[in-house]
């Protein structure tokens, strides 16, 4: 008979005060769908096979005839690297949350009766709605006009990173549901003693939205654009499965974004210096700055990745007469590669699409890896061999006039997501099965 887990929970204000050990121990026991060799090790990776990485000796066989639907693909990355303590410790040590950010720590612990971290939340008090990707304004403005306060509310995300991963961090093991629940209980409470209006986990992988769906939450769907690894080996694979008028005009975007004598490298671990950091914070800044006014991620943050998780950054730089002109950053999960911030202080054509959606896929093709997401927005992406894909969040209010209000606009919202997917799929540029 097994015994009951006892649990005790507690709020923690900083990952200071939580060993990284500990922290990344909370994982997921799901094998990874392609079990990659990246040589984490390597330090310059030119944009080509000669590359310091070992690439993948297997991956999966590519089947035209299989669903085109990229939900029965796994979705799961059993090494994701935002929910790691070296990334989320990066935004605070930084102090790009924290201080008068607008997005104050509050990490739920759960301990077992000998004080061993079992499971965790990373959850922020939120007084505003920026840096989520997943926009609630409405939802703000409905309760001020009632008379309430939306804020401050409790976030469960990793700040400023609309990529799917964990957020009910548990122990692997027999428990785990039971963890799940504990940690949801928690939340609640939480949210009651800050005086919090409501509760948004946001990019949630299946089993997390399962149990925030259990705990009478409100499920929210939305759509990026993934590019899924069907087997192919190699770009020219991909570029066999389209029809060959797109086949024409994705090989034209490639040749003209390397136009001008522009050139591409890839760089990961020590090969990639303070120099590179400061180029590349350059061209962040640029289209932050146009985006949304104020970048969210100070230069100091990227010291922190660089020191504390080197080995999980892909930096993609584009070099014209031997200066950076243009830089996409990555980082390299378990099985997935995460396209996040991109920039320029030159324009050429095509050089974006080059950049975040192309060299991506030439990566995670290499090296056997199962999906590249590309960040949030961008129908463009359909045209680059980028599918829908949905993507869930989980909301609880405590004002129960809003929440009813927000159930019945959210059922609404999920069948017009449905709706655009299915209208989306037809104009991806694969030749039929």
């Amino acid at each position: 008979m097994t015994r009951e887990l006892a649990l005790t929970l507690r709020v923690a204000t900083t990952l200071a005060d939580i060993a990284p050990g500990d922290w990344d121990r909370l994982s997921r026991s799901e094998k990874p769908w392609v079990s990659s060799t990246i040589d984490r090790t390597a330090d310059r990776l030119p944009a080509s096979s000669e590359s310091g990485f070992e690439a993948a000796d297997s991956s999966p066989e590519h089947d035209e005839s299989t669903s085109e639907d990229p939900e029965s693909f796994p979705q799961i990355d059993p090494d994701n690297p935002f929910t790691k303590h070296a990334f989320l410790y990066s935004l605070e040590a930084s102090g790009c949350v924290g201080g008068k950010t607008g997005w104050h720590p509050r990490y739920l612990l759960a301990e077992d009766e000998n004080g061993l971290l079992m499971g965790a939340v990373p959850a922020y008090l939120k007084t505003h709605s920026r840096g989520e990707y997943v926009f609630d304004h409405a939802f703000a403005e409905a309760l001020h006009r009632a008379g309430g306060d939306y804020y401050p509310k409790l976030q469960i995300s990793v700040p400023f990173t609309p990529a799917n991963g964990p957020r009910l961090l548990v122990a692997a093991g027999e428990n785990a549901a039971t963890i799940r629940t504990t940690l949801i209980a928690g939340l609640r409470a939480l949210c009651t003693g800050s005086k919090s209006s409501s509760i948004h986990a946001t990019f949630l992988l299946p089993e997390d939205r399962g149990a925030f769906s259990e705990a009478q939450f409100l499920l929210r769907a939305d759509q990026q654009f993934h590019f899924v690894n069907r087997g192919y080996p190699d770009f020219d694979a991909l570029l066999a499965a389209l029809p060959s008028r797109k086949r024409k005009v994705l090989k034209r975007e490639r040749k003209d974004a390397l136009a001008n004598g522009i050139t591409v490298e890839w760089l990961t671990g020590s090969a990639i210096t303070n120099a590179h950091w400061d180029a590349f914070f350059a061209f962040y800044q640029d289209t932050g700055s146009r985006k949304w006014g104020t970048p969210y991620l100070n230069r100091a943050f990227f010291d922190h990745i660089q020191a504390s998780m080197a080995e999980r950054i892909l930096l993609m730089l584009a070099f014209r007469e031997g200066k950076p002109i243009a830089g996409a950053l990555n980082f390299i999960g378990g099985n997935t590669l995460y396209g996040r911030h991109w920039g320029a202080i030159e324009h050429h054509p095509f050089l974006h699409f080059e950049l975040c959606y192309y060299q991506a896929i030439d990566f995670a093709l290499h090296y056997g890896l199962s999906r590249v997401e590309a960040g949030a927005q961008g129908e463009h992406k359909l045209a680059r061999g980028y599918r829908p894909v949905k993507t869930w969040s989980a909301h609880a209010f405590m004002h129960e006039g809003l929440h009813r209000a927000v159930a019945d606009f959210l059922e609404g919202e999920r069948k017009a997501v449905e709706s655009a997917q299915q209208a989306l799929e037809t104009l991806l540029p694969f030749k039929p099965a």
